[in-house]
């Protein structure tokens, strides 16, 4: 059991700063309405509909994550398949129709590829997009790991820091041989199966097959079958009172899951990960995965018998079995929190939580400084929960929420309430900045009589809302002493 009382705070930090904001949502959902209006200028592609899949969907992704789009061309008709030949031909379409709006950039074709995708940057919002055709396997998969989050908390959370630990040790890239998200997701929801009490059943509990063999005929119908199904086993389970209850903290939960792949690199030579069974299994007693041509089996319970780990060269599985052991001894020991956040982390988050509060910024995709998130970080577009009920005809997720309550304004008239170091807080959406007050233009016209660097603005503009509602002693970030009484005050002498 853990016992270093730094690490729960510190990762429910690293969580504050990783997990999405409303503005992030809306910076998607606007990206999502973009590529739709330049689909609609292609005959090829008119009457087909945009769909997210991938972690937006499953509400697994984090500030920076990347959005995955399907072009369905079939929605809500009969599913038909569509020729590997055929994507490459729109997508081909839709890579010029995008590179003539002028609006998106680093476009990038990987035809090739099993499933061929189209890699974009919108060119506003500076978010990447892998776009594919008829990707109706990839938003099944992202449904049912949206269901298994709802479970329990803890999933969600410990995917969130999983991702961003094996970004900070560069072992989440398929095109480098290590681990792509999804597979990352898969050893989370392995380890709380396995954990004792364990915490998810086994995947065959929610759903008995594979998932993706189901999807024929009306699509429609074939989806709301898998999802109505789904949500009467996860009912179930949730709702069973004998089973003992696992009580781990999300701390004791991460230790314990680096410490059981920290000999992957060893097991992978004779087991395989199985969340469909929620066991190891044998390769050499399971037909479906031989021959066994893989440096690691982590298999695809939805699309069974896949390797969804099959992009990991044996290689880097060593180098990753060292980050998992180095991670878990890290942990282990009484480190300090910078330790904690350092191993943790990339380097632009560690330095942003190690370093002292500095004035708010701006993120390249339009979004506040994650030093100082604000707003509901679930999925809240009412569109979003419209569309969940009619496409899968069950009750809406319990977890939308309302709009975010406004901040109580601060009171900067006494002196008690001047903490010199306290981080500016953005103005939360819909709350109108104080108005200047008597005493401050009169303490304005001080500054003015002095000669110090105050430009000469009128209230209410745009240069003067950097200045007003926050201490008096900062200006647009920047620290100027108290103004002393008008009978003692003198211009403050050149350095």
């Amino acid at each position: 059991m853990n016992r270093n009382p730094i690490l729960d705070p510190t990762l429910q930090e690293i969580l504050q700063v990783i997990k999405p904001t409303r503005a992030d949502w809306d910076t998607r959902i606007n990206v999502i309405d973009q590529l739709r209006t330049v689909l609609q200028s292609l005959e090829s592609l008119r009457g087909a509909t945009v769909q997210p899949f991938g972690s937006f969907v499953s509400n697994l992704f984090t500030r920076w994550g990347d959005l995955d789009i399907s072009v369905d061309l079939f929605s809500g008709s009969s599913i038909l398949f569509t020729g590997k030949k055929q994507k490459q031909t729109l997508l081909g379409q839709l890579l010029r129709a995008l590179r003539a709006s002028g609006f998106w950039y680093r476009l990038q074709f990987v035809v090739h590829a099993r499933v061929p995708i189209l890699k974009v940057v919108s060119g506003h919002q500076k978010i990447s997009c892998d776009i594919s055709i008829d990707n109706l396997e990839g938003l099944l998969k992202s449904r049912f790991l949206f269901w298994i989050s709802e479970i329990d908390g803890r999933f969600r959370d410990l995917v969130l820091l999983v991702k961003e630990w094996a970004k900070a040790h560069n072992i989440n890239n398929p095109k480098n041989g290590t681990f792509n998200s999804y597979s990352l997701s898969l050893l989370v929801i392995f380890h709380l199966q396995t954990c004792m009490p364990a915490i998810l059943p086994p995947l065959r509990e929610i759903y008995p097959r594979s998932a993706v063999d189901d999807l024929k005929g009306v699509r429609k119908t074939a989806e709301e079958s898998i999802a109505q199904l789904s949500a009467a086993n996860i009912a179930r389970f949730k709702s069973g009172t004998s089973k003992p209850v696992n009580r781990s903290s999300l701390s004791e939960l991460l230790i314990s899951f680096f410490a059981k792949f920290s000999d992957i690199n060893v097991k992978a030579q004779e087991l395989g990960v199985c969340p469909f069974t929620g066991r190891w299994e044998n390769i050499s007693s399971n037909t479906a995965w031989l021959p066994k041509t893989y440096s690691l089996f982590v298999e695809d319970p939805f699309e069974q018998p896949e390797n969804s780990a099959r992009s990991v060269s044996r290689k880097n599985l060593d180098r990753i079995a060292q980050a998992f052991q180095m991670t878990c001894s890290r942990l282990a020991l009484n480190c300090n929190r910078n330790s904690i956040i350092g191993v943790l982390t990339e380097q632009h988050i560690s330095q942003s939580l190690c370093r002292p509060s500095l004035p708010n910024h701006h993120h390249s995709n339009g979004v506040h400084n994650p030093r100082t998130p604000h707003g509901q970080s679930r999925p809240w577009n009412h569109q979003m929960q419209q569309n969940w009920s009619q496409s899968y005809n069950v009750q809406n997720p319990p977890y939308w929420p309302g709009q975010a309550r406004p901040r109580p304004q601060q009171n900067w008239s006494g002196s008690q309430n001047y903490p010199r170091n306290l981080p500016v807080q953005p103005p939360v959406q819909g709350q109108s900045l104080p108005v200047i007050t008597q005493t401050q233009t009169q303490q304005k016209n001080q500054y003015k009589n002095g000669k110090l660097p105050v430009k000469n603005t009128t209230a209410g503009s745009s240069q003067n809302q950097g200045r007003i509602g926050k201490p008096p002693g900062q200006m647009n970030g920047v620290n100027f002493a108290r103004p002393a009484p008008v009978s003692q005050w003198r211009p403050r002498a050149e350095k």
